[in-house]
């Protein structure tokens, strides 16, 4: 009796251990969101340049598209908006393989947003690195700027950010930073800046070379 008594006794205590390990399982399963950055964009960018053959953006390109909706979390229906615009340069009703669509998919999908984890990751050892590229880091800062001369919680069409984004992971060169400085002059009237746009660029160039 003394023995069926003891097993009526554990059966529960492992019951009561078997739950919990199920529960934690579960709790890790949570989805991570991906947010549009300067860095998401500049590979949009490098995937519609394949389609395009154009040193930059277009007007109204995916990249564009995307970049009305910096700072935001990508979804389908912005995945949508870069389909619109992509089908508009291919003539087609279908994303092209290794296209910003196919691209901004893959991120999407990718589990926890891994992949652009990985991209952010790379991105900041680069920015240490300084390599005096205009690199995801460099345009982050070179957005900012922008944002404290303009208010605006986003880029402006023809602005230094979109600027810069046409030579997107280029080094900076002179005609960079002149392009640069043209998109800084539409936001301010005609005049640089201290700190500003062009002054983020120039900081990277000059670390590169210290």
């Amino acid at each position: 009796m003394s023995f069926l008594r003891t097993a009526c006794f554990t059966a529960p205590t492992i019951a009561r251990f078997t739950i919990p390990v199920s529960q934690r399982a579960f709790s890790t399963t949570l989805k991570m969101s991906v947010t549009i950055d300067s860095n998401l964009l500049s590979q949009i960018t490098a995937a519609e340049k394949t389609l395009t053959n154009k040193e930059g953006p277009i007007t109204d390109g995916p990249t564009a598209r995307a970049q009305k909706h910096v700072g935001q979390q990508l979804t389908a229906q912005i995945i949508s908006e870069i389909t619109d615009a992509e089908n508009a340069i291919t003539g087609s009703t279908q994303p092209t393989k290794g296209g910003p669509t196919a691209f901004a998919q893959s991120v999407l999908a990718s589990e926890g947003g891994a992949g652009i984890t990985s991209s952010n990751n790379n991105a900041s050892n680069t920015s240490a690195q300084h390599t005096g590229k205009l690199d995801s880091s460099t345009l982050h800062n070179i957005t900012e700027a922008e944002k404290d001369i303009t208010g605006q919680k986003r880029p402006v069409q023809g602005g230094p950010t979109a600027k810069a984004q046409q030579h997107a992971n280029e080094p900076i060169t002179s005609e960079a930073l002149h392009d640069i400085t043209k998109g800084e002059k539409k936001i301010t009237g005609g005049e640089r800046i201290k700190g500003g746009p062009t002054s983020q660029a120039q900081s990277e160039l000059g670390k590169s070379r210290s």
